[in-house]
């Protein structure tokens, strides 16, 4: 695959991050190709059968997911099949994380394109229910093609705003709209795209989203917030925020064997919870991965 020429980073992307990481690190694993991973869907087949067809590396924070070397996966008769899904490594870890179980009402809010539903699904042996929402009409197709693809049978499709909601859940994955600066291996557009003022509005969606979630919640419930970004604003601050709001808020403690980063306490004039240490910060440079963000929140 020819890759793009290296794009061009903005001035105050540059100071910004120079403030939050080892800038040229983060650079360097950000320009590098994504390493390729896949989930078994063990709806429809085992790991056992999938270690006989493709060489695969275990991936530590998922027992059915894997690093593969090779070849257009897309294109194979077990995607076709939905034997696998391609799906990055850390974008595993939110379900991983949400742990539903095939007792579970689970609401994945902001669901498109389906890779975390339907691992969901698998997790849950297509038991349970989960509602699979989103709130654009183009972002279905994908949805529910993914969806009939992996044979997940336990999932409701809805479309509207994630703020809409009145009903209420065990396990909620808030998985938001962001910037996607952690994808930046993906695509170099996200480069183009990036400006302050497009993250203080995605983190005022987010916040609004993450406070619906909550209160979506039922009493002991758990929410797991997640966004393939680095930004503080729309990671820990919209964790921050939510902690604020609601006294009845708690983060919870994420242990897996993955290694992180510590999370932002203080970023421009902003301060932030000593709770927020209790989240998952992954710069791409610390597994070879997506950057992600990944909180668990607890209703007391």
């Amino acid at each position: 695959m020819i890759r793009p020429l290296s794009p061009e980073f903005k001035r105050n992307f540059i100071e910004r991050y120079n403030r939050l990481t080892d800038w040229e690190v983060f650079k360097e694993y950000s320009l590098k190709p994504l390493r390729k991973s896949i989930r078994v869907n063990t709806l429809k087949v085992t790991v056992k059968e999938m270690k006989k067809r493709f060489g695969l590396e275990q991936i530590p924070w998922y027992k059915c997911g894997f690093f593969i070397k090779g070849f257009a996966l897309g294109n194979t008769i077990e995607h076709q099949l939905g034997y696998i899904y391609l799906q990055e490594a850390a974008s595993m870890i939110p379900p991983v994380v949400l742990d539903p179980r095939p007792k579970d009402k689970v609401l994945d809010m902001c669901a498109s394109p389906g890779s975390k539903t339907t691992q969901m699904a698998a997790m849950m042996k297509n038991k349970g229910i989960i509602v699979a929402n989103d709130n654009k009409i183009d972002r279905m197709k994908p949805l529910v093609m993914n969806l009939q693809r992996c044979g997940v049978i336990n999932t409701l499709v809805t479309r509207m705003e994630g703020w809409w909601f009145n009903q209420t859940f065990d396990k909620i994955l808030l998985d938001a709209p962001c910037s996607g600066i952690g994808a930046i291996r993906k695509s170099y557009k996200t480069i183009a795209m990036w400006n302050p003022n497009m993250v203080k509005k995605l983190s005022g969606l987010q916040k609004k989203l993450i406070l619906k979630a909550f209160d979506a919640l039922n009493e002991k419930g758990i929410l797991v917030y997640s966004t393939c970004t680095t930004e503080p604003e729309e990671n820990e601050g919209v964790v921050d925020f939510l902690l604020r709001k609601k006294g009845n808020a708690t983060l919870q403690k994420i242990a897996l064997p993955i290694k992180s980063s510590e999370p932002v306490n203080t970023f421009g004039k902003e301060k932030y919870s000593q709770e927020v240490k209790r989240c998952l910060r992954l710069w791409p440079q610390d597994n070879d991965t997506e950057g992600f963000f990944i909180a668990k929140i607890k209703k007391l």
